[in-house]
C-alpha cells in the first residue's frame, strides 16, 4: 500500500530522556513505515534548549501558529539537581509553561479507558475530561529569596504613573515571595473554551477555585465565567441539557470521588496539573491520558501528560530491561496526526490515526502490555512486554487492520 501523503508539516517537539528513545521508536515502528511523515522539527531535549538559550522553545511555539498543530514529546523542567547534572547555564522555565503562555491556550485531559483497566474510584464509569488553564499562576511566577528582616510588599505602577501598595508580610527573618498574575483575556479565552468544548461533547462543566481564600484572585476566575456563561452559554446548555455550576475546589474533589464521571471538570494551572495526573492514576496509569492545549484561535498541541521516566532511562543506557508504557505518547501523535487530517481534509490520514488508536487498545485488550498495566489488569491472561516489545506486537496488531 502507498505511504499515505501530508499536504502540511506538523510541527514536531522532541524531549527528553525514556520518552525521547520512544519517540523514535513510535516514529521508526508505527508512523514511517505508513506514513510520508512531514515534520517541522524542533528538539526541545535539555540539552538543545540549554544551548539555544531556551530560543528552541519559543520559535517552536510560533511554528505552532504558523502551521496549526504540533505534537510534543515529554521534557525536563529542571531543578537545582538537573542544573548540576546537564551542567546547564540556568534554571529554565517550564517548556509546557512557554508554550501554553504563548498560544494561550487550555489544557484538556481525558483516561484513555481499556477493559481490564479498571478506575480505583468504584462510582466512575465514564471519562472525567479535566480542563487546565494553561497560562500563569505559579507556571509564569516571580521570586524572591528574603534574605533576612524587611517589609515585602505588592506594587502596582498604573500607566499613568498611579501606584497601588500592599503590605504582603514584615519579615522578622529570611524566608521566601512569590508572585503571580493572570489576566481577564486569558481567563476568559479559559472558560470560553471551557464552555465550547463541553457543549461539543454535551457533558456539564463543573468549574471550580477557592475564592473563600483568594477573594480577588480566585474570584475573578468565578465572576469571568459566570458573566460569560450568563450572557452567552445558558441558553446553549439548557438547549442541549447541559448544566454549569461553581463550586470551591475542596468541594468539587468531594463531589468527583463519588461521582459517575461523564463530565469536563475545569481547574486553574495549578490545580489542573495535579488533578489530571490524579485522575490518570486513578483511571489506571498516567501514561494512559491524551492531552490537547487548544488555542483560542484554534491551534491544537497534543502531548503526553506524564514525565520522562528518568529512572527507567537510567535502566536504558545501563543496558537493562524496560517496560515503559508509551500509549499517551502515541496517542498524542494520533491526536495530531488525526486534526491534521481534518484540517487538510486528508480522510486517510485520519484513519490511519483512528486504526493506530484501535491497535493499541485491541494490543492491550489481548493481554499484551507494559508492567505497569500488567500489575493492575483484571485480565485473567497477560504477557507483560517490553518497551518496545509492545511497540512492536502494537504494529503487528495495526498490520492486520491496516491493508
Amino acid at each position: 500500500m502507498d505511504k499515505i501523503k501530508m499536504q502540511t508539516p506538523l510541527v514536531e517537539m522532541d524531549g527528553d530522556e525514556m520518552t525521547r528513545v520512544i519517540w523514535q521508536w513510535i516514529k521508526k515502528d508505527l508512523l514511517e513505515p505508513y506514513i510520508d511523515l512531514n515534520t517541522e522539527y524542533y528538539d526541545l531535549g535539555l540539552v538543545h534548549r540549554d544551548e539555544t538559550d531556551d530560543q528552541v522553545t519559543i520559535d517552536s511555539a510560533e511554528a505552532t501558529k504558523k502551521y496549526g498543530v504540533a505534537v510534543k514529546c515529554a521534557t525536563i523542567t529542571p531543578n537545582k539537581a538537573r542544573i548540576d547534572e546537564y551542567h546547564l547555564k540556568k534554571m529554565y522555565k517550564s517548556p509546557n509553561g512557554t508554550i501554553r503562555a504563548a498560544l494561550d491556550g487550555t489544557v484538556f485531559r481525558a483516561p484513555i479507558l481499556v477493559k481490564g483497566i479498571e478506575p480505583y474510584v468504584r462510582t466512575w464509569k465514564k471519562p472525567i475530561t479535566l480542563a487546565r488553564h494553561a497560562y500563569g499562576d505559579v507556571y509564569k511566577n516571580v521570586e524572591i529569596k528574603v534574605p533576612g528582616a524587611g517589609k515585602a510588599e505588592l506594587v502596582f505602577t498604573g500607566a499613568d504613573g498611579q501606584e497601588v501598595r500592599q503590605t504582603i508580610f514584615d519579615f522578622k527573618g529570611s524566608g521566601v515571595i512569590q508572585g503571580m498574575h493572570n489576566t481577564d483575556e486569558s481567563i476568559e479565552s479559559f472558560a470560553r473554551a471551557c464552555f465550547q468544548y463541553a457543549l461539543d461533547r454535551k457533558e456539564d462543566l463543573w468549574f471550580s477555585t477557592k475564592d473563600t481564600i483568594s477573594k480577588i484572585y480566585d474570584a475573578q476566575f468565578k465572576d469571568i465565567f459566570q458573566n460569560l456563561y450568563d450572557t452567552e452559554y445558558r441558553e446553549k446548555f439548557e438547549a442541549n441539557g447541559i448544566e454549569y455550576f461553581y463550586t470551591l475546589i475542596d468541594d468539587a474533589v468531594a463531589r468527583v470521588m463519588k461521582s459517575e464521571g461523564g463530565f469536563v471538570w475545569a481547574c486553574k494551572n495549578y490545580d489542573g496539573d495535579v488533578m489530571s495526573d490524579m485522575m490518570a492514576s486513578s483511571f489506571g496509569s498516567l501514561a494512559m491520558m491524551t492531552s490537547i492545549l487548544v488555542s483560542p484561535s484554534g491551534v491544537y498541541e497534543y502531548e503526553a501528560a506524564h514525565g520522562t521516566v528518568q529512572r527507567h532511562y537510567y535502566k536504558y543506557l545501563k543496558g537493562e530491561a524496560t517496560s515503559t508504557n508509551s500509549v499517551a505518547t502515541i496517542f498524542a501523535w494520533t491526536g495530531a496526526l488525526r486534526k491534521r487530517g481534518e484540517l487538510d481534509g486528508n480522510e486517510r490520514l485520519q484513519k490511519f490515526a483512528d486504526a493506530l488508536d484501535e491497535a493499541v487498545i485491541e494490543t492491550i485488550e489481548s493481554g499484551k502490555m507494559t508492567g505497569d498495566l500488567a500489575l493492575i489488569t483484571t485480565l485473567p491472561e497477560v504477557t507483560k512486554l517490553g518497551t518496545e516489545e509492545f511497540i512492536l506486537a502494537v504494529r503487528d496488531t495495526l498490520d492486520q487492520k491496516w491493508k
